[in-house]
């Protein structure tokens, strides 16, 4: 049964009444086929358009991959040290600040400290009564030669003498890990007093003062506060994070790229140490890089970017990446030659760059020739 429009419709619904009928008299499109097919992706170039192109035909090649990602400078911690103060009491003076060179052994901080005065005092004691225990056995020993005296007091002076040594040289030792001054030591022994006794606190290492971590007038407390960072900046670390994906590609010995992103500085090191722990939150390896850093420009927990070259060999199929374009969705896709002037979308995967190349995992084989000179062109006329 056929449907007339009322007498009194207008021109233009007239039109839409029919326009609806052969619609649902229509065969339905073919929706079946996949948007990504190769059929609905295909384009095809004249022989004088394809003169505009360069194809390249892919082949299984060895290479050595890279592995890009992030890192932080650290210290390296085989040349740096955190200082903590030998003893107890009120910092008098700072003698140096942030950013000083110091040679070994260069006093740091000057400290009002009882802890090293009283040991000051011990071993001037100490001093004094090994010298007059030495002087009373020394004299029992000629008196027993005259029969002076018994030869039991004489052994017991002897003992004496010998105890008192001892203390005197464990006094000394004291004094050594305090780091007194050697002057003031010699002045101790030669039985002279010391009218005024400040604690030193002096730097273990030679290098620079990198922290600088108490004041004037702060109590410190012997062993447990940390007074000062010396280290060696003539050599950092930088602490990359590997994934799980790359792990089995970096080992130690690889040689790695530092760019800091700050002009045109980077630095070469060496991967010396893989951690053996995995990072829970983030599921990566931390791989130490060692880095000469001249001038110390790399400074401790800057960020900065790593590219690690592999010294394995892997073998995959390389395409130069003037042959990955990238679609709506920012997915890569290259353009594959087909038989009589056809070209393909063809959606990949890649991997490592080497050097101009991107190493495909998947989308490819061995033997196809895909579009590596005016993909461009060959997007354009597919848009067409």
């Amino acid at each position: 049964m056929t449907t007339k429009p009322p007498a009194h419709a207008s021109a233009p619904v007239v039109a839409m009444v029919i326009l609806a009928a052969l619609a649902g008299c229509s065969p339905k499109a073919d929706t079946g086929a996949p948007s990504g097919s190769a059929t609905a992706r295909e384009v095809t170039l004249t022989a004088a358009q394809q003169q505009h192109i360069r194809l390249y035909t892919v082949a299984a090649s060895q290479f050595r991959g890279t592995i890009d990602t992030t890192g932080i400078v650290d210290f390296d911690n085989d040349q740096a040290t955190s200082v903590l103060a030998p003893f107890s009491g009120p910092v008098s003076r700072l003698l140096v600040a942030a950013g000083d060179h110091v040679a070994k052994g260069q006093p740091l901080a000057m400290v009002d400290s009882p802890d090293f005065a009283a040991a000051i005092g011990a071993y001037g004691k100490a001093v004094a009564i090994a010298r007059t225990n030495r002087k009373l056995a020394d004299a029992d020993q000629d008196l027993l030669q005259h029969n002076g005296v018994s030869e039991r007091e004489a052994r017991q002076a002897e003992t004496d003498a010998v105890g008192a040594e001892a203390d005197r040289d464990a006094a000394l030792q004291a004094l050594v890990a305090l780091n007194v001054d050697p002057a003031t030591t010699k002045t101790l022994q030669q039985g002279r007093s010391i009218s005024r006794v400040e604690g030193v606190i002096r730097a273990p290492i030679a290098g620079t003062v990198a922290e600088k971590l108490i004041t004037p007038g702060q109590l410190l407390q012997a062993g447990t506060t940390p007074a000062f960072t010396v280290a060696d900046l003539s050599r950092v670390w930088v602490m990359a994070q590997i994934s799980a994906s790359d792990q089995a590609a970096v080992s130690v010995g690889d040689p790695a790229v530092i760019e800091t992103g700050i002009g045109a500085n980077s630095f070469s090191g060496t991967v010396n140490n893989i951690s053996v722990l995995v990072n829970p939150d983030t599921r990566a390896v931390s791989a130490r890089v060692v880095v000469e850093n001249p001038g110390g420009f790399l400074k401790k927990q800057m960020y900065v970017r790593v590219r690690i070259q592999s010294r394995q060999a892997t073998v995959g199929l390389l395409v130069p990446a003037s042959a990955i374009l990238r679609d709506d969705e920012n997915l890569p896709f290259v353009y594959l030659a087909q038989p009589g002037g056809d070209f393909a979308r063809r959606p990949v995967t890649f991997g490592d760059r080497v050097g101009d190349q991107f190493n495909i995992l998947s989308g490819l084989q061995a033997g196809d020739r895909v579009v590596v000179d005016g993909g461009i062109f060959v997007q354009f006329m597919q848009n067409q």
